[in-house]
């Protein structure tokens, strides 16, 4: 019995940070032990979550077993996206590469939320100015 190869990466978005295991198969993503479509919310973020396979037209190709921690449903998808990139690299740089890089999912989204300063409301937020 042939031992199928697994394709490992990890992609992070915020505070939200995504295991994915690829190996080949029929194109079938669980998500924490559920169906993606199940998992994420909205249809802006089931797509952003599975644009890497969009864009290198891989979906049919690989099943993927994702593991999600921390965040927000809109972050866990960047997450998604990000460690799905890099198990596709890790599966086939070569070829999978210029095509994600030109998309711009090569690199990792790095904003996060600015921390609130004492003194004011939120991070930058003032207080309301009294004259008197």
């Amino acid at each position: 019995m042939a031992k199928s190869t697994v394709y490992y990466a990890t992609g992070k978005r915020k505070t939200s940070a995504a295991r994915v295991f690829l190996k080949a198969g029929t194109g079938k993503v669980d998500v924490n032990a559920m169906p993606i479509d199940k998992y994420l919310p909205t249809q802006v973020s089931l797509m952003k979550a599975l644009s890497p396979f969009s864009v290198t037209e891989a979906k049919d190709k690989f099943d993927a077993s994702i593991t999600v921690v921390g965040g927000g449903k809109s972050g866990q998808a960047g997450a998604i996206c990000h460690g799905i990139t890099r198990a596709l690299l890790v599966a086939d740089g070569e070829k999978y590469r210029p095509l994600l890089k030109k998309a711009g999912l090569v690199t990792r989204d790095d904003r996060m939320v600015e921390r609130k300063k004492f003194g004011k409301h939120k991070a930058r937020k003032r207080p309301q100015f009294s004259k008197r």
